[in-house]
């Protein structure tokens, strides 16, 4: 009968600890972010009603690099890095839909085209690949939006009672 108990209690630890393993990471609303390639930590705002992230830009034109799509654009984040200017290939292009709001009058057209990057992105000690829109977002608190596709990738839940709970941006390589 010890022996059965003892072989009981110890499996219900081991499904416990599997179970605790297995959480997701939380962050809060709002989260500082780390673009390492670019050496630049932004605030970014976490939207699981975005589906894909979007980076602030500027002077977004579409290029050929040896038969493949590029794109060149300006950061537009505030900072030493404002301004900078940058060429990446494009993964592809998004279709985003537009709110009501910003669709001028007499104009039809319902979606906007978007060029896709990827970049690495840190947000406490996770760092994901993730695609990400350029679009200008001056006009935004944050230069930087994480949807939900990328938030799946960081395995998070997002508690919007938090912010900057993750804390400072700590990656290796």
């Amino acid at each position: 009968m010890r022996l059965k108990m003892l072989t009981l209690c110890s499996a219900l630890l081991m499904t416990c600890g599997a179970a605790m393993a297995n959480q997701p990471n939380v962050y809060g609303l709002s989260e500082k972010a780390l673009l390492p390639e670019l050496d630049l930590e932004v605030p970014a705002k976490l939207d699981t009603g975005a589906v894909t992230a979007s980076l602030s830009a500027q002077n977004i034109k579409l290029f050929k690099r040896d038969g493949e799509d590029w794109v060149r654009f300006e950061l537009a984040v505030e900072g030493e890095q404002e301004g900078k200017e940058l060429e990446l290939p494009v993964v592809r292009i998004s279709q985003i839909k537009r709110r009501a709001a910003d669709i001028p009058e007499g104009e039809s057209k319902d979606y906007t085209s978007r060029p896709v990057i990827e970049m690495a992105v840190c947000m406490g000690g996770v760092k994901e690949n993730i695609e990400v829109n350029l679009t200008d977002r001056t006009s935004f608190s944050y230069p930087l939006l994480i949807g939900s596709t990328a938030l799946q990738q960081f395995d998070a839940m997002v508690d919007p009672s938090l912010e900057y709970s993750a804390g400072n941006p700590e990656c290796t390589s």
